[in-house]
């Protein structure tokens, strides 16, 4: 639902204060702390082939028909403007139409979880990763931790971090990234960062992090070949196998 005149200017004043693009400060030399690994989680957790995020979708498009009276081709066509000019379906329903996030983030992860399947390789890899276990998603923490659960992996991470935790401030933008590792305390140099979306990764890779694009068997939603972003250190297709072979190194 819109939000009233005055909760609309609040939420205008937040999301004017999270586009803000904080300068990428080159980590110094010495840095040195825990290693950390932060993971995206839609179709980076799980594969795109058991289609939860085609459902979320689809919500997503239903959302913008009701919220903002056009039709279904109308609908669809923002949801995806949106998201390239914004970060997220989200970031562009509150920058430009005052959209309350928490009726968004409840009506587009109502879905049924029931296509995921734990994934015990999976599970064993991340486990034994050495240092800190963090997931960064656009979704709402919750949600993440449904995902999670399904999976096998809710009790393998120290730390969620939601849209909600970094003020509704959506991945690519700089001060999403910022915060989680504010808050999650690491070091930059000594982590690295999955994510399906090359976007994602321009930011860690400035900060100084490792960056692994994670396309499993479905390609970007940009379309661009991988090798063409100089952000991205790594591309694999499976990633269980990806952090076996990392444990190995």
């Amino acid at each position: 639902m819109p939000l009233d005149p005055a909760a609309r200017a609040a939420h205008k004043t937040l999301m004017e204060e999270a586009r803000t693009q904080t300068p990428i400060v080159p980590v110094p030399p010495e840095d040195d702390g825990e290693a950390a690994w932060i993971f995206d989680l839609d179709n980076t957790l799980y594969p795109p082939s058991m289609r939860l995020f085609d459902q979320i979708e689809a919500r997503m498009t239903r959302f913008v028909m009701e919220a903002l009276g056009v039709d279904r081709e109308r609908a669809d066509h923002l949801r995806r403007h949106y998201w390239q000019r914004h970060g997220t379906t989200l970031a562009g329903l509150m920058r430009e139409h005052g959209i309350d996030p928490h009726d968004y983030l409840h009506a587009v992860h109502d879905i049924d979880f029931s296509p995921l399947a734990p994934d015990p390789i999976l599970a064993a890899r991340i486990a034994a990763l050495p240092g800190r276990r963090i997931v960064h998603t656009n979704g709402p923490k919750g949600y993440a931790e449904r995902v999670l659960e399904a999976r096998g992996l809710a009790e393998l991470f120290d730390a969620v971090f939601g849209i909600e935790e970094t003020g509704f401030a959506p991945k690519p933008e700089a001060r999403a990234h910022d915060l989680v590792i504010a808050a999650a305390g690491i070091s930059p140099r000594q982590a690295t960062m999955f994510e399906d979306d090359p976007r994602n990764l321009a930011v860690p890779h400035a900060r100084g992090m490792r960056t692994v694009l994670v396309r499993q068997d479905r390609e970007s939603g940009t379309g661009d070949a991988p090798r063409a972003h100089p952000h991205v250190h790594h591309v694999t297709d499976d990633l269980a196998a990806f952090l076996g072979q990392l444990l190995e190194e």
